[in-house]
């Protein structure tokens, strides 16, 4: 990302200092829930012109989804703000699933005052070891003078390759003090120019492959590369399969999208090309190929940074910097496999199948609503350019089966570390960075309980969202295993169509009860033309559970 350099001094309190580098950096709003510690940050945000955005929620965690749904959604750097302690510590599972999702984000946190540490402070806590873990890094800043250059830098690493959260505290008594100080220096550029010998490695894997699949991840979206990406899979003619942000690079009409072919295409390629993802659970860990008398399959891995690589097998092929760079290499010198034809039919006649399977589902009459049904009224009413945001488990599984973005970076999910409760803050962060989108935020009954109070910051904050709620009264990726493995289940269970829609009534927003397949496409068309943030809570089957082969151990 390229600035401009800074212009005049630092000037006032640290708070102010902060503020200005983060406007800088393209920060307009600020996440927060109201802290003493942190006051300083609330004045340079509100005194200046023009006055940047504050915008309060109902719990910590929200505020650091929202941020990082900015970071998501714009590729930027989102910002929250944190008081001393406790708001630090509850914006935890928040920056782990940042980390985990590769998404910038810079966290700034109170602190007690550095002139009284150690006698027993009101929410006296030394936080960046806590936060170490699950931030590129994370660190206190002793010096009032030194509060801009440190926001700068947190900035600055945020949003660099590999992206992802950055923690910084700052002592409350240095955060009040003044200084005057000249602006931090810009940061130097980096050559991420991927390696030539590496680019014509994969380069050759793909010509010589009769079965190759390419997959494409989040930083295909993160690090701008979603169009050269789609480019290089149509040169060359071969199928596509996409997960997390990279969802829509291809959109779901493609000829070359076999998502709904995934088995198939896993299970018998013979070069799986990973791009801008992880080999973690969600891959089989990488393990491709070995079905119907197929080899396992050569792997080749594309990331954005070294430490991306995967390291648990051995790769044919790897490729780090720059993945639009790489991509580009990679078309320029690949040819198109000369045996492709055959495997791409097989492939897009099982994509048919699994699609013609699909309408009978979607279609369902059945009394007991089956979730599928709802994803059929659902993909009816979304425009392209719909952001849709998954919080669940069970019921956002099938979200991920049946709907396909029509665009990249309009699908946001937990991602890999699985955390519920993203939903409230993800959809903020939407509003925010796609005012005229629609946005749809799909809740299971069980993630529904960890954030839904902050409807109460969509209202206040008039972010009209839709909210479709599939309840089916239980724990859906927990009893069935449990049943599986013991014959018995405990702590599966939660109460059967509770009134969620009646909570979002009480906090300003509006809702209705389905409890009938007819009522679903009505009620979904009043959530959208509604202009309130909007419950469509649908009571579904809890005896239809989403067919998994893994739970990701």
């Amino acid at each position: 990302m390229s600035m401009s350099p800074f212009r005049g001094r630092l000037t006032g309190h640290a708070g102010a200092h902060a503020v200005t580098v983060a406007r800088h950096h393209g920060v307009t709003t600020m996440f927060t829930l109201s802290g003493g510690h942190v006051f300083p940050l609330y004045d340079g945000a509100v005194r200046p012109e023009p006055v940047m955005n504050l915008l309060d929620v109902r719990h910590e965690q929200t505020a650091v989804f929202a941020a990082e749904g900015v970071g998501k959604l714009t590729r930027t750097a989102g910002w929250a703000v944190l008081t001393a302690g406790p708001g630090v510590t509850n914006g935890i599972s928040g920056m782990a699933t940042a980390h985990f999702n590769g998404s910038p984000m810079v966290v700034l946190g109170g602190r007690a005052p550095d002139g009284r540490w150690g006698q027993g402070l009101l929410q006296e806590l030394d936080q960046p070891p806590i936060l170490e873990p699950v931030t590129k890094r994370a660190w206190t800043v002793h010096e009032t003078s030194r509060v801009g250059s440190a926001v700068h830098e947190a900035f600055t690493l945020a949003n660099s390759a590999h992206r992802g959260p950055v923690f910084l505290d700052i002592p409350m008594d240095r955060l009040y003090d003044h200084a005057d100080v000249e602006p931090p220096l810009p940061a130097p550029s980096t050559d991420r120019t991927p390696e030539p010998d590496a680019v014509a490695t994969v380069a050759h894997l793909l010509s010589e492959a009769e079965r190759p699949v390419l997959v494409y991840g989040s930083d295909v979206w993160l690090d701008g590369a979603e169009e050269t990406a789609r480019a290089l899979a149509e040169e060359l003619g071969i199928p596509v399969i996409t997960n997390g942000q990279g969802r829509g690079v291809l959109p779901g009409s493609h000829p070359l999208l076999v998502n709904r072919a995934r088995s198939t295409a896993f299970g018998q390629a013979d070069l799986v090309v990973v791009v801008g993802t992880p080999l973690d659970f969600r891959l089989g860990h990488g393990l491709f190929g070995g079905k119907n008398g197929a080899g396992l399959a050569k792997v080749a891995h594309v990331v954005d940074s070294a430490d991306q690589l995967a390291t648990h097998l051995g790769l044919a092929g790897s490729v780090t910097g720059d993945v639009a760079a790489a991509l580009r290499g990679i078309g320029d010198a690949a040819k198109p496999p000369s045996a492709l034809a055959q495997w791409r039919q097989l492939l897009q006649d099982a994509v048919r199948a699994a699609t013609a399977s699909d309408v009978e589902a979607m279609r369902s009459d059945a009394e007991a609503i089956q979730p599928p049904r709802i994803y059929g009224e659902l993909t009816r009413i979304l425009a392209d350019d719909a952001v849709v945001i998954g919080d669940g488990g069970d019921f956002v599984s099938y979200a991920g089966k049946y709907i396909e973005p029509a665009a990249p970076g309009n699908w946001l999910d937990p991602g890999p570390f699985g955390c519920l409760g993203t939903g409230m803050g993800y959809a903020i962060a939407a509003r925010l960075s796609r005012p005229s989108a629609q946005v749809v935020t799909l809740l299971g009954d069980g993630a529904a309980g960890f954030s839904l109070m902050d409807v109460d910051t969509l209202v206040r904050h008039r972010l009209p969202v839709v909210m479709v709620c599939g309840n089916n009264g239980i724990w859906g990726l927990e009893k069935a295993p449990m049943q599986l493995i013991y014959g018995y289940d405990v702590a599966a269970d939660l109460t059967p169509q509770t009134r969620y829609d009646e909570v979002v009534r009480a906090l300003g927003g509006d809702g209705e009860l389905v409890t009938r397949p007819e009522e679903i496409a009505p009620a979904l068309r009043r959530a959208f033309d509604s202009g309130v943030p909007y419950m469509v809570n649908v009571a579904t089957d809890p005896e239809n559970v989403y067919p998994r082969a893994t739970m990701g151990v």
